[in-house]
């Protein structure tokens, strides 16, 4: 199961919102940041009728793996991870979330980075 559209997160106007607004939660291999939404910065195209409350956002750098493949199995990894865990979760306004993963990030396994993952939504009260 991949994370719905209408679930990612899109438009520069918004990730930058996130960076100077959003609360960081730093692990050994990613970044999280995490905001109350901000409805007006988004792109025309993207307003719609939303029924999810989260909106998620993954950043793999050309640090973190020179090959495009690897960059992009782990983002399907992570959206199908994050689209598990907070489809049930329906906080009462809507929050944007920004990952970003760190250079050495590849010295872990795959079940360990979502294990991060985990730890770090939960020290940032989404999960």
């Amino acid at each position: 199961m991949v994370l719905p559209k209408h679930m990612r997160l899109k438009g520069h106007r918004c990730f930058d919102f996130i960076y100077k607004e959003g609360s960081r939660f730093h692990s050994y291999s990613m970044v999280l940041r995490v905001t109350k939404a901000n409805p007006k910065i988004k792109s025309k195209a993207i307003i719609q009728n939303e029924s999810f409350a989260i909106k998620c956002a993954i950043s793999i750098s050309n640090k973190v793996s020179k090959k495009s493949v690897t960059r992009n199995k782990l983002r399907r990894l992570f959206h199908q991870h994050l689209s598990n865990r907070l489809s049930k979760i329906h906080p009462e306004f809507e929050i944007w979330a920004f990952i970003s993963l760190k250079p050495n990030c590849l010295k872990n396994s795959t079940s360990s980075l979502l294990g991060e993952c985990d730890k770090l939504l939960f020290k940032s009260g989404l999960a």
